[in-house]
């Protein structure tokens, strides 16, 4: 039996987690095991504690890792956020049904997905915009929001061609200028599919989401999430040029993770502080009034941090 994550209550005592980079994060408390299933199965946690689970690259006829996320996603209450490339290898109708309905599908009606490059196979995205509805947003968009918690969260369309372009003046650009005006929370989370900032060898870091990040950053926002490689990363709060800034940086997590298949990494920027390539897995984020905790879990993992082999990343940090 997986144990469901919720993060309630006060982090546990010790060390934590050992990253990549040599630091220690503060393990989040993991608490009794789920016995049901989906948004109603795990323990309660505090009123405006919100659970967000993500993940990116996902399913796919031919690799069994998404079968065992999306076991991972039934046990685990909250929000669920794909981050894009749902359904290998053209996003079609067809691969919808086969390749990821099957498996994360079950957790379709609590699902706010972000579109990927494969979506885009099919011309228009269609496939993906037919699956998901209105919570895919407005056809030809692909971008919109909502609150969670205490939190805001902004879904952006980072297939840039197909929306006009990312510019902060383009459409999206616009939207994104406007929404982040009218919410000024005291935590925002957005994310999309390819990410600014990669150590990834397979792609890399995509400069077109450079003018979302800087509107993010002088908003204040606090974390992004992308996929597009298909590995775990988590980097140190940074600023638009991708340097250090613990005080006002935002924290990003690439999560390609959801089962599709595993690249590796090219070089390591500086600012990455944890990383793996070999394990399928979600992110976990416990959303709070002004933090957030986050634990990457790994398919067929019961959380036992003494078990190096399940590469556990776990930390927190206050929002801006």
């Amino acid at each position: 039996m997986l144990w469901a994550v919720v993060l309630a209550g006060a982090l546990v005592s010790g060390a934590g987690a050992l990253t990549d980079a040599g630091q220690r994060a503060q393990a989040p408390a993991v608490v009794a095991p789920s016995t049901g299933h989906g948004e109603h199965s795990a323990a309660k946690v505090p009123r405006r504690v919100a659970v967000l689970i993500a993940a990116g690259d996902i399913g796919d006829c031919d690799s069994g890792g998404d079968e065992a996320t999306a076991a991972l996603v039934r046990d685990i209450a909250g929000t669920v956020a794909t981050l894009g490339d749902h359904a290998y290898e053209s996003g079609s109708r067809q691969e919808f049904s086969r390749c990821y309905d099957p498996t994360w599908g079950s957790e379709k009606r609590r699902t706010r997905p972000a579109a990927g490059n494969h979506e885009y196979e099919t011309r228009n995205a269609k496939g993906y915009f037919d699956y998901f509805g209105e919570a895919a947003g407005s056809r030809g968009e692909g971008y919109y929001s909502y609150d969670l918690g205490a939190w805001h969260i902004v879904v952006l369309n980072s297939n840039c061609e197909q929306v006009g372009g990312c510019e902060a003046g383009s459409r999206q650009g616009r939207w994104l200028r406007a929404e982040l005006a009218a919410h000024p929370a005291t935590c925002t989370l957005a994310y999309w599919h390819h990410p600014l900032f990669s150590s990834g060898k397979e792609h890399g870091g995509e400069e077109a989401m450079r003018p979302a990040w800087q509107m993010l950053y002088d908003a204040g926002a606090d974390a992004v999430l992308s996929a597009h490689e298909h590995h775990y990363e988590r980097f140190a709060p940074q600023d638009p040029a991708g340097r250090l800034d613990r005080k006002r940086g935002i924290g990003q997590f690439v999560v390609g993770t959801g089962g599709s298949s595993h690249y590796g990494f090219g070089r390591i920027l500086e600012t990455s502080e944890a990383r793996n390539a070999e394990t399928f897995g979600v992110l976990v984020l416990t959303l709070r009034p002004a933090s957030y905790d986050w634990v990457f879990v790994p398919a067929g993992s019961r959380l036992n941090r003494n078990d190096k082999r399940s590469f556990p990343d776990s930390g927190s940090a206050n929002c801006h």
